[in-house]
C-alpha cells in the first residue's frame, strides 16, 4: 500500500496525514480524539481528510475538555485500542496534567499494564499569544513513562508517528506550528525512525550545535552565515528528547569540545540545561571550554509578533553563541 504523497514533497502535516494513514491501513485499532477533526482536519491540518477516509469510528470530534479526551483515551488505550488524543496546543495538557502524568506513565509501572496512547499537539513559538506558545517539553520528558517525540521536518514527522503507533506505551508527539507548511520528501510505509536516535543536519569541522524542532532551522540559517566566515558547524537533531541519543551527545562533545545547546524554551530547568550538565559529567576532560546554551527569555510570549520573535533564539544568537565557544 502506498500513499498519494509517497513520491512527492508533502507539507509537515501532511507527513502526518500519511503516517497516520499507513498505520491505520496496518492497525484498525487506531483511532483519533480531539476538536475540530472531522470537517477542518485539525488547526493545521495534521489529521484532513482521515475521517472521510476510514470513516467517522476512526475520527471523533469532542467537546473542549482536555482532561475527558485524555481520560476516554487512556481507557481506550487500556481496553486494546491505540489513540491517538489531539490537543492541538500543548499548553491545553495543563488541563490533564493529572490524567497524562499521573495515570497514563504510571499505569505500566503500577499494573504492567500497557497504555499505547499517542498525545499529539504543537509546541514552541509562533502568533498566537502566551496561551498557545508554550515550551513544555522538559516537563513530559522528565516525567517516567512518557517518551517524547519532537520531529523538526517532513520525513522525521511520517517515521516518527509510525513508530509511536507502533508503541505499547505512552508518546507525547510534539509538532512546531511554524513547520506546519514546510516541505520535504518522506519515506514509504516500512520507513520507520527509531526513537533515541539522533540525525545529523550537517557535518561540521569546528563546533557541533545540538538542537530540535524549528531551533534547527535556525541553526541552519547561522551555519550558512558562520560558513562565510570560515567556521564550519555540524548541526545535530535530536528528534526525540527521551529517549535521548546520549551517544551522539557525547560523541559531538569528544570529537570537537566545543558546543551549543539550543531549543525554544526558557533555559531554566530546561531540556538544554539538562544536556549541558550530563554532557559536562561525562566529557569533561573533552571540553575546551563551557557548553553554552540558548533558549527564549523566561517570560509569557507576547502576541505581539516583534515580541514574540525577540524572545527566542534568533539567528544572530546562535551565531553569538558559536563564535563563544570557537573563541574558547
Amino acid at each position: 500500500m502506498t500513499t498519494s504523497t509517497q513520491n512527492q514533497n508533502p507539507t509537515y502535516s501532511e507527513a502526518f496525514q500519511s503516517g497516520v494513514r499507513e498505520e491505520i491501513y496496518r492497525n484498525r485499532d487506531i483511532f483519533i480524539l480531539g476538536t475540530d477533526l472531522i470537517e477542518r482536519g485539525g488547526h493545521f491540518a495534521q489529521v484532513k481528510g482521515i475521517a472521510q477516509e476510514f470513516g467517522f469510528q476512526h475520527v471523533k470530534d469532542s467537546p473542549i475538555s482536555e482532561a475527558a479526551m485524555v481520560s476516554a483515551g487512556l481507557g481506550a488505550a487500556m481496553y486494546g485500542l491505540h489513540p491517538i488524543i489531539d490537543l492541538n496546543f500543548i499548553d491545553f495538557s495543563l488541563g490533564a496534567m493529572d490524567e497524562i502524568i499521573n495515570q497514563a506513565a504510571k499505569i505500566r509501572f503500577m499494573f504492567g499494564q500497557p497504555v499505547p496512547l499517542v498525545i499529539r499537539a504543537t509546541s514552541g513559538t509562533a502568533l498566537g499569544g502566551a496561551h498557545h506558545c508554550n515550551s513544555l517539553e522538559s516537563l513530559f520528558a522528565h516525567t517516567a513513562g512518557l517518551a517524547v517525540a519532537v520531529p523538526s521536518n517532513a520525513w522525521d514527522v511520517k517515521g516518527l508517528i509510525k513508530t509511536a503507533l507502533r508503541s505499547p506505551d505512552p508518546v507525547i508527539f510534539l509538532m512546531h506550528k511554524k513547520l506546519s507548511g514546510v516541505r520535504g520528501e518522506i519515506g514509504d510505509e516500512n520507513t520507520l525512525i527509531p526513537f533515541g536516535k539522533a540525525r545529523t543536519v550537517k557535518e561540521g569541522k569546528h563546533a557541533a550545535i545540538i538542537t530540535y524542532g524549528f531551533t534547527v532551522v535556525t541553526a541552519q540559517k547561522a551555519a550558512v552565515a558562520l560558513a562565510s566566515e570560515g567556521i564550519d558547524v555540524e548541526i545535530i537533531d535530536l528528534r526525540t528528547l527521551y529517549p535521548l541519543d546520549t551517544d551522539a551527545i557525547n560523541s559531538a562533545v569528544q570529537r570537537f569540545g566545543r558546543v551549543v545547546v539550543a531549543d525554544e524554551a526558557p533555559m531554566f530547568g530546561s531540556i538544554t540545561a539538562e544536556i549541558a550538565a550530563t554532557a559536562t559529567e561525562a566529557n569533561f576532560g573533552s571540553l575546551k571550554g563551557p557548553i553554552v546554551r540558548i533558549g527564549s527569555v523566561r517570560a509569557p510570549i507576547s502576541a505581539n509578533p516583534g515580541m514574540s520573535e525577540a524572545a527566542i533564539p534568533s539567528v544572530d544568537a546562535m551565531i553569538a553563541a558559536v563564535k563563544k565557544v570557537v573563541a574558547y
